[in-house]
């Protein structure tokens, strides 16, 4: 199912807000765009909607025409990146390069080739988010080459193949949905990357296959603002004295939120990436701080 609401930028931006606070689950994701010269807010959701609470909502928080003007639709389940895949053109972010199948001989010596086979998972590069996060590795790969990588939410594997293939370093990505999981174990393996990276289900960052690898010295979480406050308090503790830790999946306005929950762990934000709406933050754990005890038992 889906909730669409057409209009200005201000109110489509509004709403998506109102959504990423009051509908954040495992079953339901957003998107606000722009569309025939005007802007789009979509809710989707694996289960119906409760249309008449939905309207009720949109109408105390931003008012009865945004209300009015919610459509509900029912979508056909469809592997959405195999329709579209053949049509998207290579998208780089900085040494990377990521492109399908069909693009294979348009890598050029100079780039780091990341090829996504179309799968029911997030993360073929033409996302802001993605590209934002790849953006940011490239600029700490100048600097330095990290050893423990993690990446949680890795829905593709886009970013733990990207930081393996490119610092040859192991990672460990993880994703609570199964099939999310098994795409981006075949993404590594395609990407000749599938004995650096190691793929689990998991939810969240607990227990001892998070800790045996930890303190990591860069970690991802390209997710959504609710579960990335969730994690400021784990992820804080599985940072390396000097690691990095690069968040993405916020909108511009939701950004504030999220650095706010990671400031008072002690993390300092070294960089912000802003692309086509969405936020990208790169923050730092100072080399002053000691190393945590690891107590990330349920």
């Amino acid at each position: 199912m889906v909730a669409r609401l057409c209009g200005d930028e201000h109110t489509a931006r509004r709403v998506a807000d109102l959504f990423a606070e009051c509908c954040d689950s495992d079953e339901t994701a957003s998107a606000v765009y722009e569309i025939d010269g005007g802007w789009a807010v979509a809710l989707y959701s694996a289960r119906p909607f409760d249309r008449d609470g939905l309207q009720e909502m949109l109408a105390a928080k931003v008012g009865k025409s945004a209300a009015r003007a919610l459509k509900f639709e029912t979508i056909v389940k469809k592997d959405w990146i195999a329709a579209s895949l053949a049509g998207l053109a290579p998208v780089a972010a900085g040494r990377f390069l990521l492109h399908g199948r069909h693009d294979r001989a348009r890598v050029a010596i100079n780039r780091i080739g990341i090829e996504i086979e179309a799968a029911l998972a997030f993360g073929t590069g033409h996302h802001g988010t993605t590209r934002g996060c790849l953006l940011a590795l490239d600029r700490l790969l100048k600097a330095r080459r990290p050893r423990r990588i993690l990446d949680v939410g890795t829905g593709s594997g886009v970013l733990a193949i990207a930081a393996a293939k490119a610092g040859r370093r192991p990672a460990l990505a993880s994703d609570i949905d199964p099939h999310a999981v098994a795409a981006a174990r075949q993404n590594a393996r395609m990407n000749r990357a599938g004995a650096f990276v190691g793929v689990v289900q998991a939810d969240g960052v607990r227990g001892p296959r998070f800790r045996a690898p930890a303190p990591y010295d860069l970690m991802f979480a390209n997710i959504l603002l609710q579960p990335l406050k969730r994690l400021a308090v784990p992820l804080a503790r599985l940072a390396a004295p000097g690691g990095r830790i690069v968040l993405s999946g916020l909108l511009v306005s939701q950004a504030n939120a999220a650095l706010a929950a990671y400031r008072m762990q002690g993390l300092v934000l070294e960089r912000r990436i802003v692309i086509d709406g969405w936020a990208t933050l790169l923050l730092a754990r100072p080399r002053r701080q000691p190393v945590e005890a690891l107590n990330l038992a349920p």
